[in-house]
């Protein structure tokens, strides 16, 4: 899965905010070592992750893909909403993700003093496996994976083959899953009972399917028997062994020239910043904005072409832009 590289003008995103979203260069981030550290014996609630796990598709329409799209994900982080938990206090405000929609994060200080940091992706779509799978909740498989002594992903599927998830990744010294599956449990229950939801004014990207944003023909012409499947709720790959085509939608700032940006016209009035890859890498990324967003963020979208060794990735990107500027949402 392709993952996008956050803003280089950016100076609000957090250090050791890991971000998961779709169609992006993958990022790494570094943090303390809590592990080695000494702290005090404490405990946080344990979730029991209960109940039967449904057979067969998910078909809660609480959990569909065209209602998580428009979810708010810092509504389960603020302060309200963590402090009746049980898992310790909560200093901070949740910091939403700069470049995704569907991510948020925070942290809570247990009563020993150690820091819980939690973060929150709803449609991820690389979960633990399927093995993983320990009980429901709300009616919906829960799976969790431990790794390492101190992080642990809890995942409560919305959809599966392919597998879609809301998704918990906890970094604590203690038990990790267990302040995992608390909070998880929590957003169901929100989930369920009128969660709180981003405006959808006309013409925004939030609610558009990102696999119906490309023609089949047009992207087929570029990467011959592609598939589409979602790589997350507001992303979508087009694969065919090696080469693939991803669409996506993210907030950011407006592209500018500059940084291996150069300008490229896609029609219909839309300038798009073409940036091909460096290292020899077929590798090209071709990224518009198509309206406002909040503050100086913009909604943009994005064409990401990836290949074997390739003479014009950036042509090929190009094609699959010019099609997408086409089927998106109008004002």
């Amino acid at each position: 899965m392709h993952r996008v590289s956050p803003d280089v003008r950016r100076r609000r995103l957090p250090k050791l905010f890991l971000l998961v979203t779709a169609l992006a260069l993958p990022l790494t981030a570094c943090g303390p070592d809590l592990g080695k550290s000494n702290f005090a014996r404490t405990t946080v609630p344990a979730a029991a992750g209960s109940g039967q796990v449904a057979d067969g598709p998910i078909t809660d329409p609480a959990v569909a893909a065209d209602v998580l799209r428009t979810i708010q994900p810092c509504q389960f982080l603020t302060k309200a909403a963590l402090g009746p938990l049980g898992l310790g206090t909560v200093e901070d405000d949740p910091s939403p993700s700069t470049i995704a929609f569907d991510t948020c994060r925070n942290k809570v200080k247990d009563p020993g003093g150690k820091e819980i940091r939690l973060e929150l992706e709803i449609g991820s779509t690389l979960p633990p496996r399927a093995d993983k799978t320990t009980g429901a909740v709300g009616g919906l498989p829960l799976r969790v994976n431990k790794t390492g002594d101190t992080d642990c992903t809890v995942a409560v599927m919305t959809a599966l083959n392919p597998d879609v998830a809301v998704e918990v990744s906890v970094t604590y010294a203690a038990d990790p899953c267990r302040p995992g599956q608390t909070f998880a449990e929590a957003v169901v229950r929100k989930l369920h009972s009128s969660p709180e939801k981003y405006a959808t004014p006309a013409g925004t990207v939030l609610t558009a399917d990102p696999c119906a944003m490309a023609d089949a023909a047009v992207v087929t012409s570029v990467v011959t028997a592609a598939k589409p499947a979602l790589s997350g709720l507001h992303s979508c790959e087009w694969r065919d062994r090696s080469p693939s085509v991803t669409v996506g939608f993210r907030p950011g700032l407006p592209p500018l020239v500059g940084d291996g940006n150069s300008k490229v016209d896609l029609g219909n009035g839309v300038t798009g910043f073409q940036k091909q890859a460096t290292g020899g890498s077929a590798r090209c990324r071709v990224e518009w904005q198509h309206r406002p967003w909040q503050g100086d963020d913009v909604e943009l979208a994005q064409v990401d072409y990836q290949g074997d060794d390739d003479g014009d990735p950036c042509g090929k990107a190009v094609t699959v832009a010019k099609n997408v500027v086409t089927k998106l949402p109008k004002p």
